[in-house]
């Protein structure tokens, strides 16, 4: 499974058309591309549960499954994401680059072990352990996430 804090409204909303070709790509192999819509930064996902299903349709196509938007941040995040975090506290990829441009951009990004930003994946393997987390600026078709990916199919 692939597990994406997502949002409509975000610079990195692009990302969409990724996950959904890696998704198509990689599916019948057993991947599941897992959608989790957050208004945790900037208020970049105001729309309802509805109103972000026919957009993520509309706009990327998404066909893999989209949860509920919920939180992915501070105390009231999903248990999902306090599980997901506690099993791996720190991610991969340019994250010192990402926060400096959030910063230049006026916005606050958070620290680990907390979520960075929308698009920050987890990859969980067959067993249901967190194998690998992934900064938010790492595209879906990134070498190091698409071979992370590979060898746990």
């Amino acid at each position: 499974m692939l597990i994406v804090n997502v949002a409509s409204k975000c610079g990195l909303t692009p990302q969409y058309e990724g996950l959904e070709n890696l998704y198509q790509a990689k599916k019948d192999d057993g991947l599941v591309v897992l959608g989790f819509p957050a208004n945790d930064f900037g208020a970049q996902e105001p729309g309802s549960n509805q109103e972000i299903a026919e957009f993520c349709s509309l706009n990327y196509g998404v066909s893999f499954p989209m949860f509920a938007k919920g939180d992915v941040t501070g105390e009231s995040k999903q248990p999902l994401y306090a599980e997901l975090i506690a099993a791996v506290p720190t991610k991969q990829g340019d994250v010192e680059g990402m926060k400096e441009r959030f910063r230049g951009f006026g916005m606050t990004p958070n620290d680990d072990p907390e979520v960075l930003w929308n698009f920050e994946k987890f990859l969980i393997g067959r067993d249901g352990q967190v194998i690998g987390r992934f900064a938010p600026a790492m595209t879906p078709d990134n070498p190091v996430l698409v071979s992370a990916i590979e060898a746990a199919l």
